[in-house]
């Protein structure tokens, strides 16, 4: 082999591996480049959902009350219970008795009770768990259940009442959602310091004071809502005393610690 042969020879063999040290610098540096940008895909938030309509009945063959957007489900006229649910509370009025829970109210039919309409003029001392307030005329109505509440002082509690003269009619302002606007105050002036201690949830030690207020008052004629206890208070200052002891009497007796 001549001189200029192994001349080209060794300048293709420094040549083949320049471009082979280069290739293998590449590939080395391969994991340190960014990849290549891809296009970002659209971020699609949640489908619209449909508007749809709460259904008329519940499972339990209840009727949706949506007037004034209302919103609850109550079992219709005439439905007939063989008891009365818990918690249920009575009421006397034109020398019938009838039965109130959770907004309905219940008369005796037979051996059971029958979903009604309560008599206009019935009190009640606490309003249903849930209601709507409307305003017809500048009159606040508490609404559940096709009832119409109105708050009467002089009584120390919520009457039954005639419809407005139309129901149907937008009321003079938006009705807040139930149970959001508190109860207008009783209005009774109770120095006693009254603690459940049965558990009693606010709305029956409400319904508890409201009717032990009506049986201390019968039995000693002082109205802690009048100036001076009323005409019926005689001496004032002990009139108020004897209201205080039946007060908690009566209170003591529903299990309540009375200070």
């Amino acid at each position: 082999m001549n001189k200029a042969l192994k001349t080209a020879l060794l300048s293709a063999s420094l040549l083949f591996c320049g471009v082979a040290a280069s290739k293998l610098a590449a590939a080395a540096d391969e994991p340190n480049r960014a990849p290549a940008a891809r296009p970002a895909a659209a971020r699609l938030g949640p489908a619209p959902r449909a508007n749809v309509a709460r259904p008329t009945f519940d499972g339990r063959g209840q009727v949706l009350d949506s007037r004034y957007n209302h919103g609850r489900y109550y079992p219709p006229a005439g439905t007939v219970r063989a008891t009365l649910p818990e918690g249920y509370r009575p009421y006397f009025h034109g020398g019938s008795r009838y039965y109130f829970s959770g907004g309905v109210w219940y008369a005796p039919r037979g051996a059971g009770f029958v979903v009604i309409a309560p008599p206009v003029g019935l009190v009640v001392g606490v309003l249903p768990p849930y209601y709507s307030t409307v305003w017809f005329g500048g009159v606040p109505y508490y609404y559940a259940d096709n009832v119409y509440y109105t708050w009467q002082p002089d009584q120390n509690g919520y009457a039954v009442a005639n419809p407005p003269s139309d129901p149907d009619a937008a009321p003079d302002a938006p009705s807040p959602a139930p149970d959001q606007q508190p109860p207008p105050d009783s209005g009774v002036q109770n120095d006693l310091m009254i603690y459940p201690k049965n558990g009693q949830t606010k709305e029956q030690e409400s319904a508890d004071q409201f009717e032990c207020n009506n049986w201390a008052k019968g039995q000693t004629g002082f109205d802690p809502t009048q100036p001076g206890g009323g005409s019926a208070a005689g001496n004032p200052d002990v009139a108020r005393s004897n209201y205080d002891r039946a007060m908690s009497a009566c209170l003591q007796g529903r299990g309540y610690q009375v200070n």
